[in-house]
């Protein structure tokens, strides 16, 4: 294998230990013991599919760099003088490679987001301005559910809470698929939006918002939770929309986590074990995503992401009806199309925030570790 030296010692020195764990990798996937164990098998797979990238541009810029080496020589020490500016037209060509492939090698070295592939639990809450806030939170429930279902990703509404005219009080919302949330994850924070509301009848715009709350959905094994020590479960009567009592059944789950004082309510007249499977299932995320906050603020004492970390007290958003624009506050998007993002289309946002935040990540990255960046590849 043709080695190569980057713009940083400590960065080569990562580059070959991640060269040296894939061939480890792919020596222990042809041994018995592995190819026996399905679980292994899968798991050595994915660690392999991670780093083949990363390596794969490693070595080729080794190779690029050793042909660069001896286009360089040829130039300096070759008497010919078709053969110097043959060796011009490569070196050219071999630097524009090099630059390519440290470009992928800055961008695949910024640390992954862990939870990035995870299923996502989405709340949406009406905030001020009344029926208008929350005729606005379904809006973004029916966003979100067009966009889930625009990606593939499967959809199930937890629990819905509405109002007497078609507005949402409070909408959980779980999306699952891979990558579900590495798309959703910026989407947390606070959502304005200016109109004239269809009640008004003196045509003056109105400010209203909505809260989002994202969260990735945890394995159970990742949140201890001592059901007999740390919840108290009640059953009631669930509940037509509105509040009406029709067809009320004993269904309805309320959970309450005594160590934090969180309390879960579901209710679907179908099932209680339902309720409580989903009740269970949000509660895990709230205190998952409670551990992240803790992690969240310990590394803001050092950074601050540029798209914001997804605080629910964040404005995050404007959907303005009167100038059809829609202004991400974080990056200073600006898109003229309220009804087609309303209806989905935020890949033109998630995209900007998703770029936006690599950018962040890898100048602090490269600003942290080794000073300010010099043109090496970014430091993980």
């Amino acid at each position: 294998m043709t080695t190569t030296t980057t713009d940083g010692g400590g960065l080569d020195a990562k580059l070959a230990e991640l060269a040296r764990q894939y061939d480890d990798v792919q020596t222990q996937l042809t041994t018995p013991e592995v190819l026996g164990d399905p679980s292994q098998l899968r798991r050595l797979g994915r660690e392999l599919a991670r780093l083949e990238p990363v390596v794969a541009a490693y070595r080729e810029l080794g190779d690029v760099r050793g042909q660069l080496d001896g286009a360089r020589q040829l130039r300096d020490h070759e008497a010919d003088d078709d053969l110097k500016a043959m060796a011009r037209d490569e070196i050219a060509e071999l630097e524009r490679r090099e630059e390519g492939l440290l470009d992928t090698l800055r961008v695949a070295l910024i640390p992954r987001d862990p939870n990035d592939d995870r299923n996502v639990i989405v709340e949406i809450r009406a905030g001020a301005g009344g029926e208008e806030a929350a005729l606005f939170a379904n809006e973004l429930l029916r966003m979100y559910t067009r966009y889930a279902a625009e990606h593939r990703f499967g959809t199930d509404l937890m629990s819905l809470n509405e109002t007497g005219i078609g507005g949402v009080k409070e909408a959980i919302l779980e999306v699952t698929g891979d990558g579900a949330y590495s798309r959703l994850k910026f989407e947390g924070g606070v959502h304005r939006v200016q109109r004239v509301p269809s009640t008004e009848s003196s045509g003056r715009i109105h400010t209203s918002t909505a809260t989002v709350i994202v969260m990735p959905e945890p394995d159970e094994v990742e949140v201890d939770i001592d059901e007999d020590r740390d919840l108290r479960i009640e059953v009631k009567r669930s509940s037509g929309p509105g509040g009406q009592s029709v067809n009320t059944t004993d269904s309805a789950v309320r959970i309450t986590h005594l160590p934090t004082g969180l309390v879960v309510e579901i209710q679907d007249e179908k099932s209680q074990h339902k309720n409580k499977a989903k009740a269970m299932s949000v509660l895990r995320s709230r205190l998952y995503d409670l551990e992240l906050a803790k992690q969240r603020e310990a590394q803001s004492a050092e950074r601050r992401l540029m798209v914001g970390g997804g605080d629910r007290s964040e404005k995050i958003r404007t959907y303005n009806f009167p100038d059809n624009r829609v202004t991400d506050h974080r990056i200073g998007a600006t898109i003229h199309n309220v009804p087609g993002v309303l209806e989905g289309q935020l890949d033109p946002l998630i995209d900007a925030l998703v770029m936006a935040d690599q950018a962040d990540r890898l100048r602090n990255l490269t600003e942290t570790d080794d000073g300010p960046d010099t043109g090496a590849p970014g430091r993980s």
